[in-house]
């Protein structure tokens, strides 16, 4: 399969989710920017993708990152995280969402399983009513602790300081 393939519209989404679904397929969602991908985002989507049978992904587009990380980010343009992402294995499908949470699309696709780092607590997880609303599970992995896009990015800030001293 192309990686381009797994990149979806909502409608095109809710098509094959339907179709998982009559196959008895369990839908895992969890959603981020992943605006530089590190170990902590392969370690952290390959834990929530053993959690069901299919790894529906909701990527924020470049407008929702700059309204919410600042406007020096994203690092790299909406499709091309797309792809990125699209191209992990264990990712079935990805989605961009334009709000700044993924709430309408979490109340769209109706997943059975959502998942987020360990970093939050089962109530701040947007979208968790929904799915314990329809008997679905909200759940937390652990996260591998010294990796963030923001640590990354202050790391490549510091050198090029230390090089212009």
């Amino acid at each position: 399969m192309n990686s381009k393939d797994k990149i979806y519209s909502l409608p095109q989404l809710l098509e094959q989710v339907q179709k998982w679904r009559a196959q008895g397929q369990q839908i895992v969602f969890t959603n981020g920017c992943f605006d530089l991908l590190h170990l902590g985002h392969v370690d952290y989507l390959e834990k929530a993708r053993q959690l069901g049978d299919k790894l529906v992904l909701g990527l924020n587009t470049d407008a929702s990152i700059s309204r919410i990380k600042g406007p020096s980010r994203p690092l790299q343009d909406e499709m091309s995280r797309a792809r990125v992402m699209a191209s992990l294995l264990f990712i079935d499908a990805v989605v961009l969402f334009d709000e700044d949470t993924p709430l309408n699309l979490i109340q769209a696709v109706q997943p059975d399983i959502l998942v987020k780092g360990d970093d939050y607590a089962v109530e701040q997880i947007v979208g968790h009513e929904v799915v314990q609303a329809r008997g679905g599970a909200v759940k937390t992995v652990p996260l591998v602790k010294g990796y963030s896009t923001t640590s990354i990015v202050n790391k490549i800030e510091n050198n090029r300081n230390l090089n212009k001293s």
